[in-house]
């Protein structure tokens, strides 16, 4: 690329930035409708206020109230005029963001130049009746920079985004509760994992390093929930599936990463058929005190399975599979214990013959189970949370390049809970081999509805481990958001 377009391009991104952090007080003056609104750490599906963003962090929800005050009478915003948005119980929010992400190991590069907008809306229409819609929009100037490094097709792929998060509508009878529309269903809890969140498609194309909430991609479904005095139950419906989203070979984190660039890949994508959908049912219920669920989900699997490979091109199907779990989790005074199991049946795992060229790829059908034990242990300012996890395989093969039982541990540490400032650092690292991830992260809301954060993500390990394949993609980053 001639040097004098990189120029440009760098120049271009630079005024956006500062356009970005412009004071409010050179902006036109604010409405009441439009105050800014710092969200709740609460997930949106389980959040009385619904229209919060999802993925605000926990450390807000302490310094809402009063900063919501702040700004206010720093406004001067008084009572909603009758006829405005606010009278007639409908509103809006959303953040606008720009992050920055530079992978220094070689070869040097951007990897996110990114702007991204999501905007909120809720309402409600009768007693019983609400309605929530949630899109966010993205360009990402990196792969235009840099597209002496990355090919068209990751390009094409990862330039521009477009996703409608949620669009549903909320109805209550009795002690039912009925949710109809694209929806985040959250059946797992704990950190940096998948396992019993069974439900859930994700954008892979950052891997696992960003925050689950952020990954999450909506399931056009019907659920409905009963809730007693202990006692919820919930039955769930999803006619047309949505899938993971893993990007494109010569990406940064693509699920293969050892499949060459220029590989043509076909995904089938089932769900054409309304009558072919996934469908599951979970229970839980609290006993003196835990809190224990059990479910089963008979699905697409969201993640895809490599079928077929030759130099060239390549097939990923999602097989049928079924999946039975449950969770649990106890308020133990000073700490509280959780932890989560799934079997799965129906899924396929590679096998691979790398002394052939090309390398031999074949598939061997087993049932597995992933489980996580953690502990979360709060004291004083700091929080720690320890995990133990694994994947235990029924029918093992040496050429699948990793263990019949894999285990793990992960360590989360946050420091400054309820201050402006916060400190957080995230290590999982496995108990098979040398294979680690290490993400060390600063926060500071320096202004009611602003936040800066700033971290890394280091990669290490041999090559056929999760984190090890990305052992050459360490990078810094930097991220700072607006909440409206």
């Amino acid at each position: 690329m001639p040097r004098l377009n990189r120029i440009h391009r760098l120049t271009l991104i630079a005024l956006a930035l500062a356009s970005l952090a412009t004071p409010a007080a050179r902006a036109e003056p604010v409405a009441a409708d439009a105050a800014p609104d710092v969200p709740e750490a609460a997930l949106a599906d389980e959040a009385a206020a619904a229209d919060l963003p999802d993925d605000a962090p926990a450390a807000d929800a302490d310094l809402d109230a009063a900063a919501d005050a702040d700004l206010d009478a720093l406004l001067d915003v008084g009572t909603p005029a009758a006829g405005s948005e606010a009278a007639t119980g409908i509103k809006w929010g959303g953040y606008a963001e720009l992050g920055m992400a530079y992978t220094y190991r070689d070869p040097e590069r951007w990897s996110h130049l990114r702007a991204r907008g999501e905007l909120t809306g809720s309402g409600q229409v009768a007693p019983r009746v609400r309605w929530k819609l949630n899109a966010r929009a993205e360009l990402d100037g990196a792969f235009d920079l840099e597209d002496e490094h990355y090919p068209a097709a990751v390009r094409r792929d990862q330039r521009r985004d477009l996703l409608l998060r949620e669009a549903y509508v909320d109805v209550g009878h009795g002690d039912w509760e009925f949710r109809v529309g694209r929806q985040h269903v959250v059946w797992g809890e704990m950190v940096g994992f998948f396992f019993a969140d069974v439900v859930s498609a994700r954008d892979m194309r950052d891997f696992l390093q960003t925050e689950l909430e952020r990954m999450r991609i909506g399931q056009w479904a019907v659920r409905a929930e009963r809730f007693g005095a202990d006692t919820h139950f919930e039955l769930l419906w999803v006619p047309k599936p949505s899938f993971d989203q893993i990007g494109k070979p010569g990406s940064d984190f693509y699920t293969y990463p050892w499949m060459p660039a220029d590989t043509v890949v076909s995904e089938d994508r089932p769900g054409g058929d309304i009558d072919d959908g996934n469908w599951g049912a979970r229970i839980s219920h609290l006993v003196d005190g835990w809190d224990l669920s059990a479910f089963y989900y008979h699905s697409y699997d969201v993640a895809p399975t490599l079928h077929a490979y030759a130099p060239g091109r390549a097939e990923l199907r999602h097989e049928r599979i079924d999946q039975v779990g449950g969770t649990f989790s106890k308020d133990l005074g000073s700490f509280v214990l959780k932890g989560e199991a799934v079997h799965t049946s129906g899924r396929s795992v590679n096998t691979f013959a790398l002394a052939g060229n090309p390398p031999v790829v074949g598939l061997v059908g087993t049932d597995m189970v992933d489980y996580a034990f953690g502990v979360d242990l709060p004291s004083g300012d700091w929080r720690f949370n320890v995990q133990y996890y694994g994947r235990r395989l029924d029918d093992h093969r040496p050429a699948m390049m990793m263990d019949r039982h894999e285990q793990g541990v992960s360590l989360q540490i946050v420091h400054g809970t309820g201050t402006d400032l916060e400190a957080e650092v995230l290590a999982v690292t496995s108990l098979n081999r040398s294979d680690y991830s290490l993400r060390p992260k600063l926060s500071w809301k320096f202004a009611p509805a602003w936040r800066a954060t700033v971290g890394v993500d280091v990669f290490g390990g041999k090559g056929r481990g999760m984190f090890g394949v990305y052992d050459d993609r360490d990078r810094a980053w930097l991220e700072l958001r607006r909440w409206f």
